[in-house]
């Protein structure tokens, strides 16, 4: 599967996350070419502010791989991470951070800040606008819905 596909499953969990009410925003982290966590928004619904969809994927690969090391993953998510989602991405050593749609509130790779990697002993090779178009739709949607239950 291409980034495309990665994606197009990152998309999926950001669906089932808005069908619960969360911000619709998914992750996927991708080892040899095959999905080995999935993870959506849920700090709603865990009472959590840490519960970023890449933040509950990334918690999950790394009970699998029985260590928070992840230097052959990739992760996916739909949007741009923010400043805390991109700093545990850095923290568990991912090898590829590809993103969809940028986030113009929180981003942290270009839209609100541009992540200080500075001196930090990893930076995740990155790639953004991998299916924005459809990333970006799906907030949308899901904010107008919001605005008009309002």
């Amino acid at each position: 599967m291409d980034d495309a596909g990665f994606m197009r499953v990152a998309l999926a969990e950001a669906a089932k996350a808005a069908g619960r009410g969360e911000v619709p925003v998914g992750a996927v982290v991708v080892r040899a070419g095959r999905v080995v966590a999935r993870g959506s928004n849920r700090p709603e619904a865990a009472s959590d502010p840490t519960a970023h969809a890449e933040i509950v994927a990334l918690r999950r690969a790394a009970r699998k791989a029985g260590n928070y090391r992840l230097p052959d993953c990739d992760l996916f998510v739909t949007v741009e991470p923010c400043a805390m989602c991109l700093g545990a991405a850095v923290q568990a050593r991912v090898r590829r951070l590809v993103f969809g749609a940028p986030d113009p509130k929180a981003g942290a790779l270009g839209s609100v800040m541009d992540f200080p990697f500075g001196r930090l002993n990893h930076r995740p090779e990155v790639v953004g606008g991998v299916l924005a178009g459809e990333a970006a739709a799906l907030l949308k949607a899901f904010f107008r819905a919001r605005r008009k239950t309002a």
